[in-house]
């Protein structure tokens, strides 16, 4: 199973950007996939998590400003980043869990995710 971010790269402060995680060879169709962020000296960050059924849960760092949404084949997971910021800097990986809810996937220190892309780097600045 592979798992193929795209999308990252520079943009201004106030702007926005789309990320992609597209399943290589399978479908999205797990009980949990979500996005994190990853910043150097920082413990991994679980932004927002989606469920089979369309649920989802989001980080308070980013609930209002970040979206996550799967495309009807299910094998492209998007997160939308409206009015970003340089803290939102870092690199960005899609991840999924075979069993795990979605409030664990994306909540702290939980390692044990199943499959992880290899991450792309947003990078916020002027």
């Amino acid at each position: 199973l592979q798992l193929v971010e795209s999308g990252g790269g520079l943009v201004q402060p106030g702007g926005s950007l789309r990320l992609s995680c597209a399943a290589a060879g399978f479908t999205l169709d797990y009980p949990a996939i979500g996005w994190f962020r990853q910043v150097p000296g920082k413990d991994r960050e679980g932004l927002v998590c989606i469920s089979r059924n369309g649920d989802t849960v989001t980080a308070d760092s980013v609930r209002g400003r970040f979206t996550i949404s799967r495309d009807n084949a299910k094998t492209t997971v998007y997160l939308q980043m409206n009015s970003l910021a340089p803290e939102d800097t870092g690199t960005y990986y899609c991840a999924i869990d075979r069993a795990a809810s979605i409030q664990t996937l994306c909540g702290p220190r939980y390692y044990g995710q199943d499959y992880w892309g290899k991450g792309t780097l947003v990078t916020v600045s002027l």
